[in-house]
């Protein structure tokens, strides 16, 4: 009998030798002839196998655990543009390299939605964010070393769209399938679609269902029904392909997937058979709109409206750059229009090349309302030819179109003739020397200037006019009176006055008697704004571009500043009827042509380097500025010969006994003349700008 030493060595033999056949590959099969050798068993194929599923298995569980999601979109998954839309609500223009707009999955009608799951991924609500035969295609692709193709969730089009690239490769396709896993395990479904139809691709330039709902059909996306939903829903197959405008071809294949994606919301039940019935005819979408840029005044219209949101909002530069807005501004299409095409047509009648008189030009404008809604402006020749906007420059002289500013300060807070005495009250009816070279006088006696001369004032044309009223100084534009009423008022008052009725401080210079003829270089915007305070019966609302703001849908705090008095509706009304009057019959009566509602002021600088026309009626202000400035220098020419006429006015300054004088302070003079009543050649210009337009502008009486 054998020892049990002797049997337990013999068992451990024996499994030894069946571990190293097992191990040894039989291969070509021992004992076998023929074909037969080269047959795998069975076992050996069942082996590799599960060898080779083992080894992929390893293999993509390590990828899947190595791939995270990445923490940055792409750019144009975050970036959109921001949209700007006139006072009717019509699109005015769009900025940003993007052309999407992002909206909430709440605001995408539910049919809609279906339209796009029923064309994309009916098991979308269901299904663990990866195709299964999508995975088994791309795995088969890898094999021949070719791309791969479709198939894929929405889950991984908006991994695809978000995160990656649009190529087909096999590595590409993987890492879409492993980020869609993890992405469906941390976000909703509702959040996945949301960005999906968000970050889709529907072609005319857009991203996003919401900007593709405005380029085929003109209307913002919750107002899409299911058939125009279902054509959109087309398009993300391929919109180069399914653009029914683009060719014959295109169109039936856009039919024909339309009606599919219908009869496919039917056949998973959300869609009514009734309701599928009464889409027979095809949504036939918009033809593709004209792009929208920046060219002629929109520029600066999208400029003036920018700057508005970034003064009376929190939002950065940065984050506002990054686009989702929409900016409702308060511009007026019409309005705008006809102020370029009046502008256009005076600069018709220069002749730039020819005549050196004629160039450079600058021309600004703007209308505003006694509410302080821009209605429109004039900011150049064209945004990408001109990028300066000239409606909202602070270098034009305002001449003495400033003088309104001056009266109502008088009429407001009377004057102060002698020194720490008591203030009198002056009215429209009170008299001041309207001869020429008057000397300016102080309670102590003349204003003399730094020259050691005594200052002295000039009329246009060297007019005399006697004993006037500061009525008749206003409607005749007699410069002696108002330097004088200028200084019994006291200059810081006049400034005070003017801001109040809506100029900016950072407009004024040096307080010297020339500051009340219009040293000061407000910009058409507030100088409108300003004259429109007198419409408004003395109230001053500051001007405004933008009525509401919104990002992606929902409303942005918009801050706006209050009404103001400024003066009295008795001090209000004096002024306005001594710029009707102007216009009725003094310097501004080619004016009258726009109606008898008309109030206004001509203004020209004291060397004719400047010319202004301001005007109103109740419902609406309008200033025009002209100017010629050096390119080099930056520095104002005089419009002396504009358009082949000849020299207008005199200019300069005057001493002791009417001998040419010198400035109080460098670049300031102490006392103005010229042309100032309006006959000078570039009031003429800026007063025929004005008459054009408002007379295209206002609706007969």
């Amino acid at each position: 009998m054998p020892s049990l030493k002797g049997r337990s060595t013999s068992r451990w033999w024996t499994l030894r030798r069946w571990a190293v056949r097992g191990a040894r590959l039989d291969y070509p099969r021992a004992g076998r002839r023929g074909p037969l050798r080269w047959l795998p068993s069975w076992r050996q194929m069942a082996m590799l196998f599960l060898f080779c599923v083992g080894g992929l298995t390893g293999v993509l569980s390590y990828m899947y655990l190595q791939t995270d999601i990445p923490d940055d979109l792409n750019d144009f998954a975050t970036q959109q543009d921001n949209v700007y839309y006139w006072a009717d609500g019509t699109e005015m223009a769009r900025t940003g390299p993007v052309n999407r707009q992002e909206v909430p999955l709440k605001k995408v009608p539910e049919k809609v939605q279906w339209a796009v799951l029923a064309a994309e991924n009916a098991s979308f609500y269901s299904d663990s964010g990866v195709s299964p035969s999508g995975v088994m295609r791309a795995l088969t692709r890898m094999v021949t070393g070719g791309e791969t193709q479709g198939g894929s969730t929405i889950t991984q089009q908006y991994v695809k769209n978000a995160y990656l690239n649009q190529q087909q490769t096999f590595s590409r396709k993987l890492t879409e399938m492993f980020i869609a896993i993890k992405l469906d395990d941390k976000m909703s479904k509702e959040d996945i679609l949301e960005r999906y139809l968000n970050t889709s691709w529907f072609g005319r330039g857009t991203y996003g269902i919401q900007r593709a709902a405005y380029a085929y059909y003109g209307k913002d996306v919750s107002q899409l029904n299911p058939s125009e939903g279902a054509m959109l829903a087309s398009l993300l197959k391929g919109a180069g392909t399914f653009d029914p405008t683009i060719s014959a071809k295109n169109h039936r294949r856009a039919v024909d997937r339309w009606k599919w994606v219908l009869d496919r919301m039917v056949q998973i039940g959300k869609l009514s058979k009734s309701e599928r019935a009464k889409y027979t005819k095809f949504p036939e979408p918009k033809a593709p709109p004209k792009p929208e840029g920046l060219t002629g005044q929109v520029g600066y219209l999208v400029e003036t409206a920018r700057a508005y949101v970034s003064s009376h909002t929190d939002i950065s530069d940065a984050d506002f750059d990054l686009g989702g807005y929409q900016i409702h501004t308060t511009f007026e299409k019409p309005k705008v229009n006809e102020l370029a095409k009046s502008v256009d047509k005076m600069r018709a009648g220069l002749d730039p090349k020819g005549r050196k008189e004629d160039r450079y030009v600058r021309v600004g404008a703007a209308s505003v309302s006694p509410d302080g809604r821009i209605a429109a402006l004039y900011g150049g020749p064209g945004y990408l030819e001109q990028g300066f906007n000239d409606a909202n420059a602070s270098t034009v002289p305002a001449g003495t179109s400033f003088t309104p500013f001056v009266y109502a300060a008088a009429l407001r807070d009377g004057v102060q003739l002698e020194r720490d005495g008591a203030r009198t009250p002056v009215s429209p009816t009170s008299v001041y020397d309207g001869n020429d070279k008057v000397a300016v006088r102080t309670p102590e006696g003349p204003y003399w200037d730094r020259g050691g001369q005594i200052v002295r004032g000039r009329n246009d044309g060297d007019r005399s006019w006697g004993q006037v009223t500061l009525r008749q100084s206003i409607v005749d534009s007699i410069n002696t009176p108002m330097m004088q009423l200028g200084m019994d008022v006291g200059l810081d008052r006049v400034r005070k006055a003017s801001i109040d009725a809506g100029l900016l401080p950072s407009s004024f210079g040096a307080r010297v008697p020339a500051f009340s003829l219009g040293t000061a270089t407000p910009s058409s915007i507030r100088m409108a704004s300003a004259y429109g305070t007198f419409a408004a019966g003395g109230r001053h609302t500051p001007p405004y571009s933008v009525t509401g703001l919104t990002h992606q849908g929902e409303r942005v705090p918009l801050e706006k500043q209050p009404a103001t008095r400024a003066f009295s509706p008795e001090v209000a009304a004096q002024v306005d009827d001594a710029l009707h009057g102007a216009v009725q019959g003094g310097t501004a009566r080619s004016a009258a042509a726009v109606g008898s509602d008309v109030a206004g002021k001509t203004g020209t600088e004291q060397d004719n380097t400047s010319s202004w026309f301001v005007g109103y009626t109740k419902e609406m202000s309008t200033a025009v500025s002209l100017s010629r400035v050096d390119p080099k220098t930056q520095e104002l020419l005089p419009l002396d010969g504009l358009g082949g006429s000849g020299t207008t006015g005199t200019s300069g300054a005057t001493g002791t006994s009417g001998t040419p004088g010198t400035t109080g302070t460098p670049g300031v003079p102490d006392a103005v003349g010229g042309a100032t009543s309006g006959t000078g050649t570039g009031s003429t210009y800026a007063i025929d700008i004005w008459t054009r337009y408002m007379k295209a502008v206002t609706p007969p009486s």
